[in-house]
């Protein structure tokens, strides 16, 4: 068989359904693949990026851990736990090949928390709190109904 017929041959086999979801996974299973690399560096270097901060604290201030950075650290330790939880998700993805739900709720929840931790009051108003709230109470329902849900699922 000639090399243009093995070309024709696996053209056609794209364009059947099952050819074409097969050429998609492969797709899906690449890009997954790149994400995670990606997120490995973002997560490297906002590890770097935080040791970095918190030398040139201690180095240079009086006062390493005032009030004034201390939220900034929270912030930058919160960049790497959420960098690490979608790291989770797409790791998980390429396990299962199905996006946990639940996962993305809980890192949702992270992103909400590390929110209101680095929240300057001084600078926001109810509104901005009032937002918030009702994001934490909107994904802890969820989180909460798909975690009820998993359960029931698992005592069948």
């Amino acid at each position: 068989m000639s090399p243009l017929e093995k070309f024709i041959q696996e053209i056609k086999y794209l364009t059947k359904d099952e050819g074409f979801l097969h050429f998609m996974e492969t797709i899906e299973g690449v890009v997954s693949k790149v994400l995670s690399l990606a997120m490995v560096g973002v997560i490297l270097y906002s590890v770097i990026d935080l040791n970095f901060f918190l030398f040139q604290q201690l180095l240079s201030s009086k006062n390493p851990v005032g009030k004034d950075n201390l939220f900034e650290i929270f912030g930058l330790f919160l960049n790497v736990l959420i960098a690490l939880e979608i790291l989770e998700n797409i790791s998980a993805y390429l396990k299962k090949h199905v996006i946990q739900v639940e996962l993305v709720i809980v890192t949702s929840l992270i992103a909400v928390a590390r929110k209101i931790i680095i929240l300057d009051l001084e600078k926001k108003d109810w509104t901005d709190l009032m937002g918030l709230a009702c994001a934490i109470l909107a994904l802890s329902i969820s989180y909460w109904l798909v975690h009820q849900a998993q359960k029931k699922q698992t005592d069948k």
